[in-house]
């Protein structure tokens, strides 16, 4: 008990004002802050797909395939932060077992469900289907019987086949589309329900949690693309990235400008938390939501897009702009989601008082564990190729797409 006990004095020595003993010690750690993260890298990924089948921007093609691994990656992993958090992770297939409809979070399993069973293995798979079918033909054991077993053992390659998968393709993507607003939507919509925490409960918060989310899957496919691309040995697709990098542009632009409307009409409203939550912002979030998240994840990134589009930029110092300018956001929209969650915890109930959150290093709450959980979908990405090949099956096999 001695080590909980230095735990907490030490805490105590941070608080500010007045608080309550069990608002000492903040609950939702930085894996809750990483769920959030993740799940929003899916939406932002599959919208960026999406523009290819079904709002048919050709400049973006090349990236269709990497998008959609990238979302199924990232989702494959996007429950295990709670997993980890719960007491008893075992319990958790109850939620199916047992539906509680008005319960936020134990819908998340079934919306989770929709859109990894539904939407995207379904689009992946037709996606895919004829490349695999084909190279199960030329290849050797064993990605031969993986292939064949992918594919169900399907063999079709008739024109007839190829436009049912065009076909069907086009009409999951289109339902796809408002899957991804509500599997990350739902994230915003749990916090923003909160209506005892004034922090968290706005209107706002599932709408700036969605664009949030569209913007870090952009830059994170963006950033994939170049690195993989550069690794590969092989061009650049300036067209493709400068499209890209345009999506984001206006991403950024409404995300931002959410956020403000966000912060304007709390200042517009001033209720009684509005002195505590001033207090939080200025003392506890400087740094994360000042600093961090607007100047650095937002401000500057976008100065540096304006001036790409305004200054005739050459080819190679555009793409140090852009990767430059990724790596800023997607810190931005991570110190985003530490501030909502963790800042959401840091003020008292008796809006007289703030506490602090000290991170571990170790345990399965810390900070090696949060990391570990951000490296697994890059390692099951890497696997996903193996099996799912997002250029070679493109080179031998090519699918000339046409609008029907």
């Amino acid at each position: 008990m001695t080590p909980i006990i230095d735990h907490l004095a030490e805490l105590a020595k941070q608080v500010s004002g007045y608080i309550y003993p069990n608002e000492i010690e903040i609950h939702w750690s930085i894996l809750i802050v990483v769920y959030p993260y993740i799940t929003g890298l899916v939406a932002g990924a599959f919208i960026l797909a999406s523009l290819v089948k079904v709002f048919n921007v050709k400049e973006v093609q090349s990236v269709y395939r990497l998008s959609l691994l990238t979302a199924l990656a990232f989702l494959l992993i996007a429950p295990l932060p709670l997993l980890l958090h719960l007491g008893h992770p075992t319990r958790s297939y109850e939620i199916f077992l047992n539906p509680n409809l008005s319960s936020a979070m134990a819908m998340f399993g079934f919306v989770y469900t929709w859109y990894l069973m539904v939407v995207l293995l379904l689009e992946i798979w037709f996606t895919y289907r004829r490349d695999l079918v084909l190279l199960s033909q030329e290849e050797k054991f064993p990605m031969k019987w993986v292939h064949k077993i992918v594919v169900l053992f399907s063999n079709d390659l008739s024109e007839r086949g190829i436009t049912f998968d065009r076909k069907v393709l086009k009409a999951i993507t289109i339902i796809g589309i408002p899957s991804a607003f509500l599997l990350h939507g739902y994230v915003g919509f749990i916090f923003g329900s909160i209506k005892a925490n004034p922090w968290w409960s706005s209107v706002l918060i599932p709408i700036v949690f969605l664009f949030s989310a569209i913007v870090s899957g952009i830059a994170l496919v963006i950033l994939l693309y170049m690195i993989i691309t550069t690794y590969r040995g092989e061009q650049i697709d300036m067209k493709c990235l400068d499209k890209m990098a345009s999506y984001l542009f206006y991403a950024v632009i409404v995300d931002f400008s959410l956020e403000m409307l966000d912060f304007i009409h709390r200042l517009y409203e001033s209720e009684e938390s509005i002195h505590i939550l001033s207090e939080l912002v200025m003392n506890k979030l400087f740094i994360s939501l000042g600093i961090i998240q607007v100047l650095l994840g937002m401000i500057l990134p976008l100065g540096i897009m304006v001036a790409i589009k305004l200054l005739k930029v050459e080819a190679e110092l555009r793409k140090l702009l852009y990767f430059v300018s990724i790596i800023l956001i997607q810190i931005g929209i991570f110190a985003t989601r530490w501030n909502v969650v963790i800042g959401g915890q840091m003020f008292s109930k008796s809006f007289r008082g703030l506490t602090a959150y000290k991170m571990e290093i170790g345990g399965i709450e810390g900070l090696l564990v949060a990391l570990v959980v951000l490296a697994l979908p890059f390692l099951v990405l890497a696997i996903l190729f193996k099996i799912f090949p997002p250029w070679d099956s493109q080179k031998k096999h090519v699918i000339i797409e046409t609008t029907h």
